[in-house]
Order: C-alpha cells, then sequence, then structure tokens
C-alpha cells in the first residue's frame, strides 16, 4: 500500500466533493479562481474510430494508459461511480479519489466527469468526452479546472502543474491509440 492512501471506492460513497461547483466542466465558462484548462485533439475518423474511442473513456483505459491503477464502484459511464486512481509506485504511491457526476453513453458524444472527494490532492473537476463530427472526425476534449488542495500538491507547486499537464498528454495519447485500433 503506498504512503497517502485515501478509503477504498466504497468507503467514499457518501463522501462530500471536496469543491462547491460540481458539474462546472459542462458550463461554457469554468468557475472563477482554479487552474483551468480545455484541451481537444482530433485522434481520428470515422464511426469504428469513435467507438474505439469512447470505449476507452468509458471503461477506465484512458486512466491507465496513463499510468494511474484504478479501482471502481462501477463503470465511469454511470454517475455516482466512485472511483481511486493510484498514481506512483505500490508502495510509494497517492490515492486520487473521485466520484462521476456526468457521463453520456449514447449518441456523437460519449464520456463523463468525475470530481474530487476528500484525500485528492487537487480540488475540482476533470471532463472526458469524445465526439463525432459531422464531417467524421474523432475529436477528444478534456476540459479541466482545479485548485491544489492538499499541503504536498502546494508545496509541490509548479511541479503538481507540471504533472497535469503530462496526464493530460498521456490521456490525448491513449485516446489517439485507441481510436486506431
Amino acid at each position: 500500500m503506498g504512503l497517502l492512501r485515501a478509503l477504498g471506492p466504497a468507503g467514499l460513497a457518501d463522501a462530500p466533493f471536496t469543491y462547491a461547483e460540481v458539474g462546472a466542466t459542462a458550463d461554457a465558462e469554468l468557475p472563477a479562481g482554479y487552474h483551468g484548462a480545455e484541451h481537444s485533439a482530433v485522434v481520428g475518423t470515422g464511426r469504428a474510430a469513435f467507438e474505439r474511442a469512447a470505449g476507452a473513456v468509458l471503461d477506465w483505459r484512458v486512466q491507465r494508459a496513463a499510468g494511474l491503477r484504478v479501482r471502481a464502484t462501477g463503470p465511469a459511464g454511470t454517475p455516482g461511480t466512485v472511483v481511486v486512481l493510484t498514481a506512483g509506485l505500490p508502495r510509494l504511491g497517492y490515492d486520487i479519489p473521485c466520484r462521476v457526476v456526468w457521463a453520456s453513453t449514447g449518441g456523437d458524444e460519449r464520456g463523463f466527469a468525475y470530481g474530487t472527494l476528500p484525500g485528492h490532492p487537487e480540488s475540482g473537476e476533470e471532463r472526458f468526452a469524445v465526439r463525432l463530427t459531422a464531417s467524421g472526425e474523432v475529436v477528444f476534449t478534456l476540459r479541466v479546472f482545479f485548485r491544489l488542495a492538499s499541503p504536498a500538491a502546494r508545496l509541490a507547486g509548479p511541479l503538481s502543474l507540471a504533472l497535469q499537464r503530462l496526464a493530460t498528454a498521456r490521456y490525448v495519447a491513449a485516446v489517439r491509440r485507441a481510436a486506431r485500433g
């Protein structure tokens, strides 16, 4: 077990979110007072590529491909699912607990958003969505807003922000690989 451990996913089912703006990754503007980012990338073309990319987003494959270990009470496509992601080495890792706040599992936009729970080093929300455009492009979009919440994350400051950018690059690469098959 790692040094910075949260409860298991089932133990966090009723835990409060660590931020007030639950669901705000769906809003036109991200909330003020947070670091915010939106990154979109064309990851493929055609219905088959879209289905593969959406499957990767909705089955936690994107998080696993980014190097995170996943323990969840259910699929990413089910609001209320609690996931505890673990980053780092098995004995030196830290837990990243979240709960799914939005999901879309049908149509030409699929994905989910999760929000932070107690024990997460940040406070905020992250949304992963794949869209099939009218022209056949498969577009992956990641929207996030967050504050550094734990003392360790605040102390690491710039390193924490660099890790967020690295995770984004890994997520995009994972969806692109999935879209290609």
